[in-house]
């Protein structure tokens, strides 16, 4: 069995166990991730993308809403081009009337939030779809987040710093072993999903961040961490409805808020616990009750075109008996299992928003380098990530480079507007397993056709690389990239270079990706959107026959699409 020997074992691939790496790794600690799907697959890839002000909990979470304007002042800086500042609008409906705007308001200069009470008028003006009725309306600094570019680029940032992050790699239990002083938690046995093959990770300290499942991997060491999954529910809609995030001015609810992202729209959201995180099912009276609700920010909505439906799972932490030894706030909770659970070399980081990942990781890796007796601070604050000199993210960009570029005709997603150097660059430089890897890396397949033509092109070129590749058998090296200039520029690959995701064939490549896209299309079937179904149905059943192809693990070689 193959081992690897680290400082720092990081259990979770979502926002927090890349912060931890990227902080620990910078600190000089030796660090290893492990993640058992792609990076941002979990909570971190299903919320509604926002930029937290601290708005939402100022009445109800002081001290939530000081860390919130704190970290998303400094994710502008570190994370820029990850950041859309689209501001944020509190807006007080005929139902939110009462003393809780006055409330909100004071809260907001009491935690330190920028907020200006603007004249209805003036919201109305920039924002013509809300509801007329409002009353009043208070303008905050929250913004857009693209979790999936920021889990990337904070995965390069920590990997430029040493940390190696291997992803496809499951946990199967907590290593526990016994010795001169005592028993403690010394790594992990893991998994890796696309070989096969195990190998341990030892490790001087363990981080489980492994969110939702974080009671899961703590129970394979005996432990227990009593974390509920709570289950919230967002829409898409097919276009950018509002270009500034609308939230209602009343306590946090179900439906009160609506959040732009790149082309679309998000409403949500629900919170409603369930007993396991990997079985989200939406109910119709879900999708109902937020289409109601956010007609109440923006009326249109009843007549917007809605294009997917998903679920994500917050990891509520349900506190024990260890509150001495908890570093914890409100918000996200820091077990430290040698206190809680006699049980030294193990921590656990539950809880917590998008928006102060970096602060939570800060939290863990202080109290990691208290036991490893490392001296040196964190640098995150002020350290940016690989690609933040381009500055604040840009709707238009994509549609600036295609046109400056003339490239129309290499376009693999119409909608998202994907071109084949980018499909193509990303299926190799990361370690993409399926097509959803690459939905996370560009947004391949998410807007209104939801994969109705990008699908099967997309699935011919990586057939066609790994075609390429078995025709000039080589090491497997990467593509050169060093010398492309624009994304206009294709370039070829190295003797051998193939996708990883070619290994299970075309044919189920394709099936998986449009099973995917169908969970989240079925609670929506609609109007325009069933219509779009029904010509994706024609495509892909009835013309392709798509779900009657054989499949084929010989990369892809033979496969009839």
């Amino acid at each position: 069995m193959n081992h690897i020997q680290a400082d720092i074992l990081v259990i979770g691939g979502g926002a927090t166990g890349l912060g931890i790496a990227w902080d620990a790794a910078l600190r000089g600690l030796r660090v290893v991730l492990v993640e058992k799907h792609d990076l941002a697959t979990g909570t971190t890839g299903r919320f509604h993308g926002l930029l937290h002000s601290g708005g939402r909990y100022a009445v109800k979470d002081p001290q939530s809403a000081v860390e919130c304007i704190a970290e998303n002042r400094i994710l502008r800086r570190t994370h820029s081009h990850c950041i859309e500042d689209t501001g944020g609008f509190f807006v007080v409906t005929p139902e939110d009337e009462g003393e809780y705007p006055d409330a909100f308001r004071a809260a907001c200069a009491k935690a330190g939030i920028p907020c200006d009470e603007i004249p209805v008028a003036e919201a109305l003006r920039r924002e013509p779809r809300l509801n007329p009725r409002i009353s009043r309306v208070f303008e905050v600094p929250d913004g857009g987040a693209d979790s999936f570019l920021a889990a990337h680029a904070t995965a390069q940032a920590a990997t430029q710093a040493g940390a190696r992050i291997l992803v496809y790699h499951e946990v199967l239990r907590l290593l526990v072993e016994a010795g001169g002083s005592g028993t403690r938690v010394t790594g992990a046995r893991v998994r890796d999903v696309a070989r096969g093959e195990e190998l341990e990770v030892h490790a001087a300290l363990t981080v489980n961040a492994a969110g939702a499942w974080a009671g899961r991997v703590a129970a394979t060491a005996g432990l227990e961490v009593n974390v509920i999954p709570g289950k919230g529910i967002m829409l898409a809609t097919s276009q950018r409805i509002v270009h500034t995030v609308i939230n209602r001015c009343r306590m946090p609810g179900d439906g009160d808020i609506i959040v732009p992202a790149h082309t679309v729209a998000v409403v949500g959201t629900t919170d409603r616990h369930v007993s396991d995180p990997d079985e989200l099912t939406i109910e119709p009276w879900e999708v109902s009750l937020l289409m109601a609700e956010g007609a109440k920010l923006v009326p249109s909505l009843d007549r917007a075109r809605i294009v997917r439906a998903w679920a994500g799972v917050r990891p509520l932490y349900q506190q024990r008996q260890c509150d001495a030894t908890r570093d914890a706030t409100r918000a996200f909770a820091l077990l430290d299992h040698a206190s809680c659970d006699d049980l030294p070399g193990l921590l656990t980081i539950i809880g917590g928003k998008w928006t102060t990942f970096r602060l939570m990781a800060e939290k863990v890796v202080d109290r990691a380098c208290e036991q490893l007796g490392v001296t040196k601070p964190c640098r995150t604050a002020e350290t940016p990530v690989p690609g933040a000199e381009q500055g604040r993210y840009w709707l238009g960009h994509r549609l600036h480079e295609v046109e400056e570029q003339a490239l129309q005709g290499q376009l693999v997603c119409e909608c998202e507007l994907v071109t084949r150097a980018m499909l193509e660059h990303a299926a190799l430089a990361n370690p993409t397993h399926s097509l959803d890897d690459l939905r996370r890396d560009l947004r391949l397949g998410m807007g209104p056709c939801q994969g109705a033509f990008c699908t099967y092109r997309a699935v011919g070129m990586l057939h066609e690389m790994a075609m390429r590749a078995s025709a000039a058998p080589g090491d497997g090296g990467a593509w050169d990239v060093a010398t492309m200039s624009s994304p206009a520029q294709t370039p070829r690959p190295a003797a051998g270079a193939a996708p990883a995701a070619m290994r299970q064939g075309a044919n189920p490549l394709l099936r998986g990706f449009l099973e995917e896209r169908w969970r989240g299309l079925w609670p929506i079937l609609w109007g325009a959107q069933l219509r779009q179904e029904r010509l994706n149905q024609v495509l892909y059943q009835c013309l392709m026959n798509a779900d009657h192809l054989p499949d084929d693990g010989q990369g892809g070689a033979g496969c009839s699409i």
